[in-house]
Parts: C-alpha cells; structure tokens; sequence
C-alpha cells in the first residue's frame, strides 16, 4: 500500500536520505522503510469518537494541538482503540505530529502488545525526526520489551543520544518481565556506574529479581538505598520490600517494613497475608486479614484467593463458608481462582459433597486445574474409586491432564495400574517431565517393578533430588544394597547434594544382613558432614540401622541425641531393645512415652510384646496387649496375635497358644503356624506340632523351612519314621533344604560360612582354631548336646557335625583374622541351636571377647560366658 497524499505532504524532501544521527544499522533499515511508503499496511478503519468527530467538524483549520492533546487524554485514560483511530485521522488528514504524540500511541501499542502497528509507528518516528527524543525512544522501548522483541528493544536503547532513569528503568523492567534476571541484575550495575539515579520503579523492579534469584544480601543493600534515595516512603517501594522479605522467608524484616509504612493500600496487606500463609505462619495470616478489614483496607480477589487457601491449609470449615458468602456477596463467586479455592478448602475439610456442587456450576469454565483439584480431593478422602471415575471423565471430555493430574492419580493405587497410566503419559509427552517422571517412578517402585522404574528415570530430563532419592528408595525397599550405594554415588559426582531423604533412604538400605556395617557407618559420617544427621528422618533411619547390625549401644546414643522425636524413633528404640533382648530397656522407654502423653501405633505393641517375648514375660505380655485393645482402641492384626502366639508358645504354654488362635477374627497365617511348629519341637508336642506342621505345608508346601522344622521334631523325639516320611515328601515335591549360611565382616569385607566349609584360603587355620577350642571347651567342663544333631548316626559323628556349624567357622575366622580383644559379630541366615549357643558362651569367656550373633529370631550378645537372651529364646 502506499502512503497517503496528505502523508506524503510531510515527507520533506531534505530527509529522504537518514540525518547521520539516524545511521545506525536498525534505524536506516527502519527509515527505508519509512520512505518505501510500506508503513501503516494494515490501517485501522477510522471511527472516530463523537468528541473527536465534532473536533473535526468545527475545525476546518486543523486545530492539530487540540487533536494531540486529544490523543494523549485517550492514551491516559487506557482508550486504546480510540487513541489508535484518532492517530489514524491525524495521519490522514496531514497534520503534524509531535514526540508526545508518537510517545502516546507507541505505549498504546505496548498496552495491546501490538508489535506489528508499533513497528509502523516507529518508522513514522524516523521518517518525523523523533526516534532520538527521549521519550519516544523510552517509549519505543517499553513496546518492544512487552512484545518480547528483548534485542530491539536493546538496541533502541543503545542507540540513544540521551537516556533517563525512565528510560533505563524501561529496559531493566523489560529484562525482569522476560526473566533475563542476570541482566537486570547488570543493568542495575551499570546504572549505579554511570550515576544514574534509580527511582521508585527501579527499585520495585530489582527487588523482585533479588527475590526471585534468592539473592537476600544485595537486596538488604538495596534497601540501605532505598532509605538514602528517601524510597521508604514510597508504597510501591515498601511493598516490593515486603514481597522480597517474605519470599526470602525473612518475616521479621518484612514485618518491619509493614509496620514503619504510612500508608497502606491493598497490595500491602495482601502481600503480608499472602507471605504468611506461604512461611505457614497461619496466626499470624488469619491476624493480618483480621486487621486488614478494620483497617478498611479493599478486599481484592488477590484477598480471598490467599484466605481460603489458608483455609485449607488449616481446615477452617466455618470460615470457609463465611468467605464463600462473602465473594457471593461481592459478586466475585465468578473468578476461576476463588472457585477452584473453595473447592479445595471444602476438600481438605471433608466436605466433598460441598466442593462438588461448586464443581458442577463451572460448567463450561472447568479446566484442568479445578478437574484435578476434584480428583485429589477424592483421593484425600479416601475414594479412590470416585478420583479415578473423575480422570476417566475429565479425559472422555477432552480435557488434556497436566503434570500435576498425573502425579496424584499415580497415587490411586491398587485402583489404577503405573503401566495404564503410564501410557497415557507417554500420548500426552509428559514422559520426561521431573514431576510426572518422579511420581510414575514412586508408583513403580511401590509396586517393587524396578526395572521399570528405572526406566522411567533414566528418560527424566533434569532429575532433582527427589527422583534421585525416589531411586534409590527403590532399592533400598527390595533390599538391593549395592543398587542404592551406586545411585548414591551417581548423584554426588554429577554435583546433587544428597538431602536428608536421600541419607534416610541409603541408610536404611545398610540394614541388609549381608551389607558391612562400615557402610552404614560411612553413611552417618556423610550425614554429618552434610549437617542433616539430626534430621528427624535420617536419626529415625539411623536409630534402626545400628539397632539392626547389632551396635544396639550406638543406636541408644542417635536416639538421646535426638532433639525432636516422631512416632518412628520411639518404635525403633523399643522395637532395637526388644530384638536385642533388653525388655526391661524397651518397657522404659515405652512407659516414658506414656508419661509424655503421645500417641501410639501397632508397632510400638508389636515391639512391647516382643521384648516381653523374649524375657518370658508373658503376664506383661498380656497385659500390654490389653491395653493396647481396651485402652487405646489399636485393632490387633495378625502380626499382634502372632506375637501373642510366640509369648505362650515360647513359654511351653501352648494351650493358651491354640485358644488365642481360635479366638482370632481371621484365619492364622503361615507365620502364627510356623511359631506353633517351632516351639512344639522344643517344647515336644508331637500332636499338636503335627497339626501344625500339615496345616503349614497346604499353606505354603514349596517352603523348605516348615519340612525342615516338622522332621527335626520327629527326630528330637525319635520318631525316625515319620522325619523319613516328611524327608520323602519333600523329595517327591523337589523342594530344597536352604543351606544354613553365616557371615562375619573383617576389614570391611564380608565372609561366609557353610557348615563343614573347607573353601576359606586360611581354611587350615580356621580348623586348626576349633581343634584348639574343643580342647579348651572340654577343659573348661564343656559336653556336646547331641540332641541338636538331627541324623541316625553314632554320637561321635553328632560331635564333628557340631563343631563345623557355619557359625564357628565364622567365630574360628574371627578369632584368626582380628586383634586379640576385637569383638565379633556374626549373622546367620537360620536359628542357632542349643549347642552353638552354649559353646559361643564359653568361647566369649576363653578368649575375652565380645560376640554378636544375630539369627532369625533375635540378638544374642555373648559377654564373659553369658548371653544377653538369658538362654531363653
């Protein structure tokens, strides 16, 4: 298109060619242009005003300053269409424009960020001679920083013959609106460099990018400014100040700031109650509001979105409802954010029913967000069933899930499969998102498919810490030690700082049997280093590592230490205690819950009752289980009645055994039986270890255990016939005795033992050793116990057969490879017998060693010729 006739009338012939101010490679592109006669291609159609048509009407003359004046009033008061219009007839009609004019419409332009008419305007600002004024170039660059056009925008500003703290704070504003933080923060710089000084705009501005980028002492600086330029006083500067504070969790500060303010507006008091809710300062959140209508101070949208997000957060029902009338009545019930609030406030407060009916008045205004605010707080309430029918729905009617949706209907198990939802991540390409990723790896390795999961990490583009920690929880919950070691030193040396969920995790993976308890000891000194060992979770995990590798000493240590104790670290201390044989230790610290007045679970009477099972105390026993029933109202489960089961059995009373048996409100499981079994063999019961014994094998007949058990009660009682008939069974079914292992660690590696093992390279020494001890045992009055040696065979065979259990080779080992005076411990897969137990203790007393052997059952610790179980186990 070309121009006008009455455009082309102000083209001066002089200036068809760019004065050598204008030389610049942008601005002779741009008067090029100008010239070309391309400008202004698509016009606005021209409707002028009633006002501004009666101003053309009755000024034939062509009042020009009254259309400018005009022009900027339009500008002023936000009528952007008709100052666009009302520039259009200007042009049109020839007039001659002045800098304030183009200065007008280009911010008009950066209003309805219209960077293709902002263009035209500014080749008409080069063709005028205006593209140097300060004021259009500010203005011109304030339009291109809004359309996102950063380097045009920095090169108007470049290319000025004189700039002003406006203009510079155009470009810094500019820069934080495109969050190129790092050139704000050199922009500033430069300002201060050149003397420039900044004014109440500059400050708000670097104040939010400093607490955006967490910068709190060049904010601090920034306010010792803001006090010498006199900013304190200004509102705008004091609530950028307050918002910086609040976000860089410096409460105090900001309420300082609040309280030294003059005047107030809405924004101030917003911000304070919006800061506390997010530092969880509820009190002072619902204060602030408080004091926010006293003050009469407007109530904004901004307002009641905060509130009821507290609400929420404090499931404060009644004040919930009283905002919820309160929006109705400002007629604000409408805005989507307040909506979506509500329906999430009524959520976290049980009233589904409530978020429901708000839900379904969304209509046509229900997006993705108010859709999973509805599924969570199914979730939240316990339908599972309800959230899952909702995302089916919400997908049915097109509704595309975000991340967000994705990461709570993961947590829908066992209604939903991580497989199912997995493919509809993988249509929606959410597949390397680190949220949706890390919450579809939790699903996994909830569901202990590791493979998967790692799968799904590997594909996660920028892993934070929590997919890290997710990982290697993964590991550690399958028991896969080295797994979870090699993602931890996966993410130190790619620079993740491991935080206190990653040592909480990879310490409870070292509670493994077969891992070396130097491993877990490195760990804790990680911790340290790191400043999170006193981190609940993490003291929590190391309460129960040290507990389960046998240093029930270190884990009483972690646990005095503790500053603040949960639920878990008392259950741990009771239920270390209780593994390790010291009842009345664990009863301590039980009743020292009790006077403290906290809350209890099912495991902590799991760990009571144990401890009280192995110290034979059975009349406490039962007396905590009544308790436990009666005065706490826990529901026994199956692992309370187990335990139960294990007191009386234990204590050869197991009559008593069967009727709690009887009386329970399900059937037993494998484990209850496996307990009648074993003590039946102790205690020679053959009926009612037979009935055991038939019972376990239809529940779990490829278990080579409960066959091991049954033969060895027939053959303790003699009864070689049967023990060949079970022995038979077993054969015929192809299932295999597991092979009783032992293992000891010596110079952080780990050793083991199977009985009658001559593989040890130092196997010559380690049986040269037992030689010597059984002369010493012999001397010191020691009998072999051949009962425990379970085979038709002469007594003198029983005798070798015993002295090569894997449990004295692995002591024999010990006693070669380590100091004189080093204490040992030892882990066997199966329970010791009666003989090895015997014989352990005098060894304990021989050599002047400390001995930890933990099996199946529990901890034994060998001192001076006495064992910690008080030879009951």
């Amino acid at each position: 298109m070309t121009l006008s006739p009455a455009l082309k009338s102000l083209i001066n012939p002089q200036t068809k060619q760019p004065p050598k101010s204008l030389r610049s490679p942008f601005y002779s592109k741009l008067h090029a242009i100008a010239l070309s006669g391309q400008t202004f291609a698509g016009e606005l159609e021209f409707s002028a005003s009633r006002k501004d048509q009666s101003l053309f009407d009755r000024s034939p003359q062509r009042n020009f300053v009254e259309y400018n004046r005009l022009l900027f009033e339009y500008c002023r008061d936000s009528l952007h269409q008709e100052a666009l219009n009302l520039f259009l007839g200007i042009r049109r009609l020839g007039l001659p424009l002045f800098g304030s004019t183009l200065s007008s419409v280009l911010k008009t332009c950066g209003s309805l960020f219209d960077h293709v008419f902002g263009r035209q305007v500014h080749c008409e600002c080069v063709k005028s001679g205006f593209a140097r004024d300060v004021n259009v170039s500010t203005s011109l660059v304030d339009l291109y920083m809004r359309t996102n056009n950063v380097e045009d925008g920095r090169r108007v500003f470049d290319d000025m013959n004189e700039s002003n703290v406006v203009s510079w704070t155009s470009l810094l504003s500019g820069y934080a609106r495109n969050k190129m933080n790092g050139r704000v923060l050199e922009l500033f710089h430069r300002m201060q460099v050149e003397g420039i000084k900044p004014n109440s705009f500059t400050f708000s501005t670097v104040l939010g990018v400093l607490a955006d980028e967490g910068i709190v002492a060049t904010a601090v600086q920034v306010h010792t400014m803001v006090i010498k330029n006199g900013g304190e006083v200004v509102t705008s500067v004091c609530n950028a100040l307050i918002s910086m504070y609040l976000k860089s969790k410096m409460v105090r500060d900001a309420r300082a700031v609040f309280d030294g303010m003059e005047d107030r507006d809405s924004i101030t008091w917003n911000s304070m109650v919006a800061g506390y809710v997010t530092n969880e300062l509820h009190m002072e959140a619902f204060e602030t509001f408080n004091n926010m209508g006293l003050a009469g101070a407007e109530l904004t949208r901004s307002t009641f979105v905060s509130v009821i997000k507290l609400c929420a957060t404090t499931k404060e029902l009644r004040l919930a409802r009283q905002l919820h009338s309160q929006v109705l009545k400002n007629g604000i019930d409408f805005d989507h954010n307040i909506r979506t609030g509500l329906m999430v406030a009524y959520s976290k407060c049980g009233e589904m029913e409530d978020a429901s009916k708000i839900f379904s008045m969304m209509r046509e205004m229900k997006d993705v967000v108010s859709w999973t605010a509805m599924i969570s707080g199914h979730l939240q309430n316990g339908a599972i069933d309800l959230a899952v029918n909702f995302f089916c729905q919400m997908t049915r009617e097109g509704v595309r899930p975000n991340g967000f949706t994705y990461s709570i209907i993961l947590t829908a198990q066992p209604a939903v499969s991580p497989f199912q939802v997995h493919a509809h991540i993988i249509k929606t390409n959410y597949e390397k998102s680190f949220s949706v990723g890390t919450a579809l790896l939790n699903a996994y390795v909830k569901k202990g498919i590791l493979d998967e999961a790692a799968k799904v990490f590997e594909l996660i583009d920028e892993k934070d810490i929590v997919a890290w920690s997710a990982m290697l929880a993964g590991y550690a919950q399958i028991g896969d030690t080295e797994g979870a070691v090699k993602i931890y030193r996966q993410l130190t040396s790619e620079g993740v700082k491991p935080n206190e969920f990653t040592f909480s995790s990879v310490i409870n993976a070292c509670t493994a049997p077969s891992v070396a308890v130097e491993q877990g000891k490195q760990f804790h000194a990680c911790s340290i280093k790191a400043k999170l060992n006193n981190a609940l979770c993490v003291s929590s995990a190391l309460v129960t590592m040290y507990s389960k590798k046998g240093n029930i000493e270190s884990a009483s240590e972690v646990f005095k230490r503790q500053r603040k104790r949960d639920l878990v670290s008392w259950n741990s201390m009771i239920c270390g205690y209780a593994q390790h044989g010291h009842a009345k230790k664990a009863l301590e610290v039980f009743k020292e819950m009790r006077r403290q007045d906290l809350e209890f679970d099912g495991i902590t009477f799991i760990g009571v009752i144990t401890a009280c099972t192995h110290a034979g105390l059975v009349d406490e026993g039962q007396q905590y289980f009544d308790i436990m029933v009666n005065e706490h109202h826990i529901y026994p489960t199956m692992e309370h009645y187990a335990c139960m089961v294990d007191l009386y059995s234990r204590a050869g009373m197991l009559e008593k055994a069967m009727d709690i048996i009887n009386r329970m409100p399900f059937a037993a499981s494998a484990t209850v039986w496996r307990t009648v079994l074993a003590a039946c063999r102790v205690h020679r019961n053959i009926d009612l270890g037979k009935l055991a014994g038939e019972t376990l094998i239809s529940l779990q007949p490829h278990d080579s255990a409960i066959y091991v058990l049954l033969s060895n009660m027939y053959a303790a009682t003699g009864h070689w016939q049967e023990r060949a008939r079970v022995r038979k069974l077993m054969n015929d079914r192809k299932v295999k005795k597991e092979a009783g292992y032992s293992w000891i660690e010596v110079k952080n590696k780990t050793y083991s033992f199977l009985a009658g093992d001559i593989s040890h390279p130092q196997s010559n020494q380690i049986y040269s050793k037992l030689e010597e001890l059984s002369t010493r045992l012999k001397d010191a009055g020691y009998k072999p116990d051949t009962s425990y040696v379970l085979q038709d065979i002469d007594d003198e065979h029983k005798e070798a057969i015993l002295s090569q259990h894997s449990e004295r080779l692995a002591i024999a080992f010990g006693l070669v490879a380590t100091p004189a005076g080093a204490p040992l411990q030892i882990v066997k897969n199966l329970r010791v017998c009666g003989d090895c137990h015997t014989v352990i203790k005098l060894i304990s007393k021989l050599e002047r060693r400390d001995i930890v052997v933990r099996d199946t059952n529990r901890f034994h610790h060998f001192k001076e010729g006495l064992c910690s179980c008080g030879d009951y186990w």
